[in-house]
């Protein structure tokens, strides 16, 4: 299935008695092939020949046509062509060097995505596209997902659901047919009823014979009648055709076997996928609905050449070591059990990081003009179905009764926030009126959506809501966006700004929309940030700034976000008195900087892989003394650093050597190692080292606590180096 799909929580494939039978069933390309697919591909024939007589006739009336093109130098190129006859192709091959155009994987035509190969129609502005470019990518992943497809039909004779690309890849979900439908195939019976990781090479070995027969991709429009009298094998194909398929006409790919409902555009062939991997397996449900058919989903990776791929394994092979979850359990920071599946429970060590980031933001509350609040977290539904959150989020909320009335835990805080501002007369003279709140939040995310810290149903989040009237929107989000700087500039991130405009089907006057994306676009270019425009992706209630921080491996993830919101004022009635004595309704502003602060800690763990900046590392000094005489000692130096505020321990153990324990206190990752001798116990002293193995020497205790608040109050981020 086409792109168009979103990508489904799954459910992480268990392992028991029967996934370890289906393992050993060795799996090979079923002869002979499943019925359905000689019938589709019988169609196909009957269907591309009307086509083509089709299309000879245009070619009989082509005209000559214009095409504006930019070649690989970036030079604007006019070229002539043929209506119904000059492809994409034809132009790359004309403008550019076949080193370039072989690297194209797709076109657009006047701004529409257009396979290479496809004929152009008219005059047009046609942009070629490689796999550097995220559309680029998008496509390339898409038509790889086709070539899975096509590998899981030969191989488990399943029938196709979605397969879409996503963020970095692509999947495809299948449902297993139990050896029905396989041209009465003898072996069909044994046929697994589910995907193995022992089935990789299998699946891989497959798709390598699809690439080598470089299969173009083809495509046809069809009606609906044609496509269900093509997919009326497979029910949901059928379910997408009758549900969600409103033209007259749809199209449909074919690449050698492989023939599916889909948008397109694809690459040209198939020989153009040069590497690939099959990555993960897992279960999954229809739509993501889980009372619907249990699917099995297969992702894979894929690049043009096989230098990417292997820089991609290595990638993959530095973000395992770094991944949160790993670095949480052997850190002793957090855990999950199963009695509270999606709620973390954070040791004193990931407490202490924890606060430590509330406490960061909280330090900027007052300096900035933000007044915090505590609102409850059980409300009556009629609350939700003021703000509207009722029709479009209720299944992701937990809900319970209560007194012959329907209650939930909040997802979110901004309609607590607005009984808030409603509890009192607000005049111009209150506003802006900043609310800021850590409360807990609950979101109903299915089971195996769930993933560490990154995707939870328990969570808490500097959350802000900021009520001000629209003539002050400009200065707010000015100042939001340098307090964002701030915060990740005390963690080293980078940051990417996107403005996203009015989108189809926006609430509000459009008077009120221009006045916010100009008071937008207005702050972004005084606050000095560079920012791209992202036209029409904003909220249905309000533009928006999408804010994207990168780490260490260059991963982009979006934390913070400020929002406008002209609904929730009119929904909840929220009105302030003006200056010139009238009553005027205020507009939100929904601001987020770490956002959910489970998640920010997952993606610091990685950022930083384990090794904490002092600052808010949860083992920021231990004392080790170099034999029992100096257990005394080695003690007082750490109580008087506890007592100074910092995260310091001491080892004690008679059994280790003092290299053991230097060694110990390495791998667990102290900011200081603080070793005490008699010399040192002498001079009320300890001689310092890092974690890294660099040698400070001795320094007094005094001032070494001294050294130890500079770094915590400056929140240096480097000073294991700099001490």
């Amino acid at each position: 299935m086409a792109a168009t799909a979103a990508e489904v929580p799954v459910q992480q494939p268990a392992v028991d008695k029967l996934s370890e039978k289906l393992a050993t069933v060795t799996l090979s390309e079923l002869s002979p092939p499943p019925d359905f697919i000689e019938s589709r591909l019988k169609l196909w024939a009957k269907f591309k020949a009307r086509y083509e007589a089709e299309l000879a006739e245009r070619q009989a009336a082509s005209v000559e046509i214009t095409i504006r093109a930019t070649n690989k130098d970036g030079e604007l190129r006019e070229v002539k062509g043929s209506s119904w006859k000059t492809a994409p192709a034809d132009i790359a091959r004309q403008i550019g060097p076949k080193s370039w155009h072989e690297t194209l994987v797709i076109s657009k035509v006047n701004g529409v995505l257009w396979d290479l190969e496809r004929p152009l129609e008219g005059d047009c502005d046609l942009q070629l596209i490689n796999f550097e470019d995220d559309e680029g990518k998008a496509v390339f992943w898409h038509s790889s997902a086709h070539i899975l497809g096509e590998a899981i039909e030969k191989l488990y004779g399943g029938h196709l659901c979605y397969g879409p690309p996503i963020e970095s890849g692509f999947y495809y979900d299948v449902f297993m047919c139990n050896g029905h439908g396989h041209g009465g195939d003898a072996a069909a019976s044994a046929l697994p009823d589910a995907v193995s990781q022992t089935h990789y090479p299998a699946i891989e070995s497959s798709m390598k014979a699809i690439v080598g027969e470089k299969q173009p991709f083809e495509r046809l429009e069809l009606t609906k009648e044609e496509l269900l009298e093509m997919f009326a094998y497979n029910q949901f194909k059928v379910r997408i055709l009758q549900e969600k398929v409103t033209e007259p006409k749809t199209t449909v790919y074919r690449c050698g076997t492989l023939i599916d409902l889909c948008r397109g555009p694809h690459v040209r062939h198939t020989g153009n996928v040069k590497a690939f991997k099959v990555t993960k397996n897992s279960s999954s449900y229809w739509e993501g609905k889980v009372e619907a058919e249990s699917l099995q989903r297969v992702y894979g990776i894929s690049f043009p050449d096989t230098k990417q791929l292997k820089e991609w394994q290595r990638f993959q092979e530095e973000a395992a070591k770094r991944d949160h979850r790993k670095i949480g359990r052997d850190q002793g920071l957090f855990f999950f059990h199963e009695l509270s599946p999606g709620s973390c429970f954070f040791t004193p060590r990931g407490a202490h990081i924890y606060n430590t980031l509330m406490d960061l933001i909280r330090s900027e509350y007052r300096k900035r003009g933000f007044r915090e609040v505590v609102s409850p977290n059980i409300y009556n539904m009629k609350l939700w179905d003021i703000s509207g959150h009722s029709e479009h989020y209720a299944e992701n909320m937990f809900q319970f009764d209560l007194d012959k009335e329907k209650f939930g835990l909040k997802p979110m805080n901004c309609p607590g926030h607005c009984l808030i501002f409603d509890s009192d007369v607000r005049s111009w003279r209150d506003l802006p009126l900043r609310f800021a709140d850590f409360g807990v939040l609950h979101r109903n995310e299915f089971s195996g959506a769930l993933s560490g810290l990154t995707r939870v149903r328990r969570f808490q989040q500097d959350d802000a809501h900021i009520f001000c009237a629209l003539e002050q929107v400009s200065a707010e989000i000015k100042s939001a966006l340098a307090f964002l700087s701030f915060i990740y500039d005390q963690f080293g991130f980078t940051f990417e700004l996107n403005l996203s405009t009015r989108p189809e089907g926006y609430l509000g006057s459009l008077e009120d929309w221009n006045a916010a994306e100009a008071a937008l676009e207005g702050a972004l270019n005084a606050s000095g940030f560079a920012w791209k425009l992202n036209p029409g992706d904003g909220a249905f209630y309000g533009p928006k700034i999408d804010i994207t921080i990168n780490d260490a491996l260059r991963r982009p993830f979006q934390c913070a976000t400020i929002q406008l919101d002209f609904q929730l004022p009119i929904r909840f009635n929220l009105m302030y008195s003006a200056e010139d004595g009238t009553r005027k309704r205020p507009v939100i502003i929904h601001r987020a900087i770490l956002g959910s602060i489970e998640r920010f800690i997952a993606i610091l763990t990685e950022n930083f892989a384990g090794k904490w900046p002092f600052w808010i590392s949860p083992r920021q000094a231990i004392v080790l003394p170099v034999g029992p005489s100096n257990n005394d000692y080695a003690e007082q130096v750490r109580q008087q650093l506890f007592d100074a505020g910092f995260q310091a321990e001491s080892e004690i153990d008679p059994g280790l050597t003092i290299n053991k324990k230097v060694r110990n206190a390495q791998l667990a990752q102290f900011n200081f190692i603080l070793v005490v001798g008699d010399k040192e116990m002498a001079n009320g002293s300890v001689n310092v080292r890092t974690r890294d193995n660099k040698i400070h020497g001795e320094i007094g205790v005094t001032e070494l606590i001294a050294k130890f608040a500079s770094f915590k109050a400056n929140r240096v981020i480097n000073a294991e180096e700099v001490f």
